[in-house]
């Protein structure tokens, strides 16, 4: 997420000395900094209910954001066909085609980038760390490191094998989150046959007695009470920074443990490698036809939006029952959000190649540039606005209204990113990734007219 694999880096080598060091801007690739920015924005989407509403809400939108109905209603639906794990999906292919990028013109030097690479990663998954338990709970850094590590030895693969590989880890998904979804049917079941047995004056067995407790542990993450919907509401309209930072810290564990098993790792990992398999195509350098990019994005959108969104009133008609939207429910928008996530890099790299909404595409790719800066943004804002120790705003907006926040914060980065690189080389936690890769201090502060230029080209 850095300026050299997220923020679309075409590699950091030195040009006059052997030691590492940063390349020259001039020789970025612009259209993956628009699409990266793009989808920085969009990630947005898909936070922002984590950071104003309850956590649960992911899986029910009843539970908080206003009245399920009208404009609330539409909203889910639209974020859900649109957006969820839609712009996610291409900030993980374009962090896995950063790789190839950054490491690629270091062993064009004929030098190894293991070391970098490993470094770089490493200090990735401290940042998500401090991210995860310093600010906000729903960090992604800390899962793009461990697959980070783990992709490394497969970047110099042919696409077609890239592509068989991110399929078949993608698909891993699936089965994982199935059986955990057929699990808490089979111990809400079992569950059921304890309290009838209990009802009829007869023993429950043994099994029915693990189950029913079994069950009560899940219904207990899954289904708010009175009492915990309290303590939540309490938390993060009246708790302290440090309850709500203590408060976090399973949270984290679990989706550092658990999360990467049942998502993180086969998602995320089969993204980068998609990634990676499309980088090699010149899918993201807009270099492929006008026609082939329409085909992508016709294609995408065609199969994808309609899948994802009837996934939405799959999930609707089905009461956001919890079972089944892990072995059913879920998996329409897993499939969907691939192909529609590929729809939107079409359509962002015909925006591109026809010249269109220039100031636009030139804000997008300044916020793609400060991508990593950027995101930590997002966390750092709205836990400002929405938590006790900063304007308290936690679940006095509705579903529909968050769309305002968005919007507001949309326009000040789109505003204020390319004001900073007129000034800056990097956004400075892109400075601070680049230091602690290179193990010297990076240059910040524009000093020639010519950098200034460099950074537009």
């Amino acid at each position: 997420m850095d300026g050299q694999s997220v923020n679309g880096q075409q590699g950091d080598v030195g040009a006059a000395s052997t030691r590492s060091a940063p390349m020259a801007e001039k020789k970025r690739i612009v259209s993956i900094d628009v699409l990266r920015g793009f989808a920085l924005l969009g990630i947005l989407v898909m936070n922002i209910p984590w950071f104003s509403l309850s956590a649960l809400s992911w899986f029910d939108p009843t539970i908080s954001g206003g009245a399920f109905e009208g404009a609330n209603k539409w909203t889910w639906i639209t974020n859900h066909a649109l957006f969820e794990m839609k712009m996610m999906s291409i900030f993980s292919m374009l962090f896995g085609a950063g790789v190839i990028i950054f490491t690629s013109k270091i062993e064009a030097k004929g030098r190894s980038a293991m070391g970098l690479h490993y470094r770089r990663t490493l200090w990735l998954l401290v940042f998500g760390l401090v991210h995860s338990y310093g600010i906000w709970f729903g960090d992604i850094l800390f899962a793009y490191a461990v697959c980070g590590f783990l992709i490394y030895p497969l970047r110099k693969l042919r696409p077609l094998w890239l592509i068989i590989i991110a399929s078949f880890l993608m698909s891993m998904f699936i089965p994982v989150n199935a059986g955990m979804g057929l699990f808490f049917e089979y111990a809400r079941g079992q569950a059921t046959l304890h309290d009838q047995a209990v009802d009829a004056g007869e023993e429950p067995s043994d099994l029915q007695v693990e189950m029913k407790e079994a069950w009560e542990e899940i219904a207990a993450d899954f289904y708010p009470t009175e009492e915990t919907s309290a303590e939540e509401r309490e938390l993060y309209t009246d708790g302290s920074y440090g309850e709500i930072f203590i408060a976090r810290i399973p949270d984290n564990i679990f989706m550092q443990t658990m999360g990467l098993f049942m998502w993180g790792l086969w998602r995320g990992g089969g993204m980068m490698l998609l990634g990676m398999a499309l980088y090699k195509m010149g899918v993201f350098s807009a270099t492929l036809s006008m026609s082939r990019y329409v085909m992508l994005m016709g294609v995408g959108f065609i199969v994808g939006v309609p899948i994802s969104t009837y996934g939405a009133f799959d999930q609707i008609s089905h009461g956001f029952d919890v079972p089944y939207s892990f072995y059913a429910g879920l998996m329409w928008n897993y499939v969907g959000s691939i192909a529609t996530a590929l729809g939107w890099v079409g359509l962002v790299m015909v925006v591109f190649k026809l010249g269109v909404l220039t100031w636009l595409t030139s804000a997008l790719a300044a916020v793609g540039r400060m991508a990593l800066t950027n995101y930590l943004m997002h966390s750092i804002i709205c836990t400002t606005f929405f938590y006790s120790y900063g304007l308290g705003m936690w679940g006095k907006f509705e579903r529909f209204e968050l769309w305002g926040v968005v919007l507001a914060i949309w326009a000040f980065q789109l505003i204020v990113s390319p004001i900073w690189l007129k000034y800056f080389l990097f956004g400075p936690a892109e400075w601070l990734w680049r230091t602690l890769t290179y193990m010297s201090l990076q240059p910040l502060l524009r000093r020639t007219p010519e950098a200034t230029a460099g950074g537009a080209s």
